[in-house]
């Protein structure tokens, strides 16, 4: 099968976060007709093993997400999603091809060093991750992992292009929730209410305050269900905090954020008398490149393709959670800037992409553990 027959079947049968059931069917199918083992991992994931020659305890693994969004699609293409209000809106299933892709060509040769593991994960657009539950299962516990290697489509970039960052790259994100309560009543008999929807506001002024270079917290829904002369009892707040890892005195910064929202609320309360309860749901850690391993990759992408670098973005993935454990690589893959905005209706990928993510991907591989 070709990749971009892969990624067609992949793209008109989107499945979202650990739904992936048929997907990962369907990635066992293409594996097994590859004579490629493979089993199932996180539940809706696939992992796939090629033992190559030499020390077969040495690994790599080449990681690609496989979960959709719940986006309707309207780009008109041929091999649109079947589903309504289901799409891949992120690029998940051209990560998914190009993996195929390098797997297939690594099983047909079988002379590298070591073994490569090629896993398909499930649930990277929602928190816990799928990364984390791939880790709980310890599937590389009687390996020595060289590098996990993985890849996001840019449309910032045009097709040939990669965007590399040492170090820290991707912020993490944490999911932020807010229940503002108190008296509740008529609007116009102010001394028998607390202000509930006036102390959301202030709270919501004070949260976005706390925005610096190293953090950014952003409200994105608030409900206050009352009237025009009715005050509610209760106003509902949810937002997102992305971090980097440390600012100023190696204080790290996500914890930080977490004490100065903590203190955001206790402030609002006092002033307007309300109880306000906190849910900090901890998401993604950091994306941190290996240093080495995105030289390697810079020097090996410019006698190839075309190699950028890239600044840090707020943008976070779990991918992070790989980084914690083993030496890691997030690059970015351009597919157009025509392909238009990722999580939108009408994200459209240039499949021409799939043939210089594949090259490159394997002859990372080959290239590290050659080492």
């Amino acid at each position: 099968m070709l990749s971009q027959e892969f990624r067609r079947h992949l793209h008109a049968n989107p499945e979202l976060s650990f739904k992936e059931y048929h997907t990962a069917e369907f990635i066992e199918e293409s594996l097994h007709a590859e004579g490629i083992e493979c089993r199932r991992i996180a539940e809706t994931g696939v992992l796939a093993r090629i033992e190559g020659q030499g020390d077969l305890s040495r690994a790599i693994v080449l990681r690609a997400d496989i979960d959709a969004l719940p986006v309707h699609e309207q780009t008109g293409l041929e091999y649109a999603s079947r589903y309504e209000g289901v799409m891949h809106a992120c690029g998940h299933d051209m990560h998914a091809a190009i993996l195929f892709g390098v797997l297939q060509r690594l099983q047909s040769e079988r002379t590298f060093e070591g073994t490569v593991f090629g896993l398909f994960q499930p649930g990277e657009e929602c928190n816990p991750g799928g990364a984390s539950k791939v880790l709980a299962e310890n599937p590389f516990e009687e390996y020595e992992i060289c590098a996990v290697l993985g890849e996001h489509t840019d449309s910032g970039l045009e097709v040939g292009e990669f965007g590399f960052c040492a170090g820290s790259f991707m912020a993490s994100s944490d999911e932020l929730r807010f229940w503002v309560r108190g008296r509740g009543g008529h609007a116009a008999m102010r001394d028998k209410i607390d202000d509930t929807v006036t102390a959301a506001a202030q709270l919501i002024l004070s949260l976005n305050a706390l925005n610096t270079e190293s953090v950014v917290l952003s409200t994105g829904r608030v409900v206050a269900n009352g009237a025009t002369n009715v005050i509610p009892s209760e106003v509902a707040i949810e937002g997102t905090l992305r971090t980097f890892n440390t600012i100023g005195d190696n204080i790290a910064a996500r914890e930080q954020a977490w004490n100065d929202i903590r203190a955001a609320v206790e402030a609002t309360d006092e002033k307007y008398g309300t109880t306000t309860e906190i849910d900090i749901s901890r998401g993604y850690p950091c994306v941190e490149n290996d240093v080495a391993l995105t030289a390697t990759a810079e020097r090996l992408c410019s006698e190839m393709f075309t190699a950028k670098r890239l600044a840090r973005r707020f943008v976070a993935e779990d991918f992070g959670f790989y980084c914690e454990h083993y030496p890691s690589l997030f690059y970015r893959i351009g597919v157009g800037e025509a392909a238009g905005r990722s999580h939108s209706s009408t994200f459209a990928p240039d499949e021409r992409a799939i043939a210089p993510g594949v090259e490159f991907m394997y002859r990372l591989a080959l290239e590290i553990l050659s080492k």
